[in-house]
């Protein structure tokens, strides 16, 4: 693990990742001064400097903690039926498994839960990207109708000063009895960002030359992924994903089209564009697209073949790619190697504060 400092004129503690003390300069935030910072470990095959801290949210173990209580906790929804980990399940990579998701009395949104896993190496959060941080992505839930229930972010505070133990964690983590919505997604997103994956065996493979961490399926698998199968023009970098918004063709067999990125963008260009999911954990994370209409890896690799379902709005480089049969396995052979280490330590909460 690399263990450097970086010595800045005025600097702030924003947190260790990868064994690397972060310093910024400018005034030292009280929340981080007066707490152990949280060491989280970048496993292999990540890129540490790319792991996305805000200046005014370091990561601390206070926070942590914290929002570890509050991503389980049901009594974050307006009915305590609905938490953050309702959609977001451990055991499935932090996805819930279903075409889309399930929220306050049984209602169900248009879209599929994404995991949960390597936001901190995200940028702009949800499928269209409407959310510009981690910390707004962690309480944007909770004021859908359709999701947690709340009316506003006032009935969210509210709610959570009625329960005395929160107040006084919230008072360790930010030094302040008084709770805002910003403290809420914080302590969440903070939460979020331990949530990681690396040290696959794609990565032993391709990193540390192990020859046999992964079979000789999916070596060809990867051949074909950064050549004939052109995966790579969207899903590149340590997180295989450019973090850009993409129509490939979903939506448009006939049935409602969703807009997607339009939504926030209010561009043409976007219309039909979803972000571009990470594939690590890709194999646990089924079903898949915006709207989880692809039950397996394989119904993915066969939509890429077919070149989409055309429309006026589709990217460019989604074209038939003429896999043959043994070639699309040996692709979904190597997205399976994608699983990795970081985040399987998460168990739900035993308590939950009073």
């Amino acid at each position: 693990m690399i263990s450097k400092l970086l010595e800045i004129k005025k600097p702030q503690l924003l947190g260790i990742v990868g064994g690397i003390l972060i310093l910024i300069g400018g005034a030292v935030w009280a929340e981080a001064a007066s707490q152990d910072v949280y060491e989280l470990e970048i496993p292999l095959g990540l890129d540490e400097e790319l792991f996305q801290v805000p200046k005014d949210n370091p990561l601390t173990k206070k926070k942590v903690e914290l929002g570890h209580l509050l991503f389980f906790d049901k009594r974050m929804s307006e009915d305590n039926t609905i938490s953050c980990s309702t959609c977001h399940i451990p055991s499935l990579a932090f996805t819930d498994g279903q075409p889309v998701s399930t929220g306050i009395g049984r209602q169900q949104g248009g879209r599929s839960a994404p995991t949960a896993i390597n936001r901190g190496f995200s940028k702009v959060q949800f499928w269209d990207g409407r959310a510009p941080t981690l910390e707004d992505q962690s309480v944007g839930p909770l004021t859908n109708p359709i999701e947690h229930g709340f009316q506003d972010n006032d009935a969210v505070v509210a709610k959570i000063n009625k329960i005395e133990g929160y107040k006084n964690l919230f008072k360790e983590a930010f030094g302040t009895k008084k709770i805002t919505i910003q403290h809420v997604g914080k302590a969440i997103a903070s939460f979020q960002r331990t949530l990681i994956s690396g040290n696959s065996l794609f990565d032993r493979f391709d990193y540390d030359g192990d020859e046999k961490a992964i079979s000789e399926s999916a070596k060809r698998g990867k051949k074909l992924f950064f050549d004939k199968a052109r995966c790579n023009l969207c899903h590149f970098g340590t997180n295989f994903s450019d973090e850009k918004f993409h129509n490939i063709g979903i939506g448009w067999g006939g049935e409602t089209v969703d807009v997607g990125r339009f939504h926030v963008s209010k561009d043409q260009k976007d219309i039909g564009a979803f972000k571009t999911p990470t594939l690590r954990e890709i194999s646990k994370t089924a079903p898949y697209m915006h709207d989880g209409r692809f039950a397996t890896l394989r119904d993915v690799v066969e939509h890429y073949n077919g070149g989409g379902v055309k429309n006026p709005f589709q990217d460019n480089q989604i074209i038939p790619l003429k896999l043959t049969e043994s070639e699309k396995q040996d692709l979904v052979e190597m997205l399976r190697t994608l699983n990795g280490q970081g985040w399987q330590h998460v168990k739900e909460p035993t308590s939950f504060p009073k």
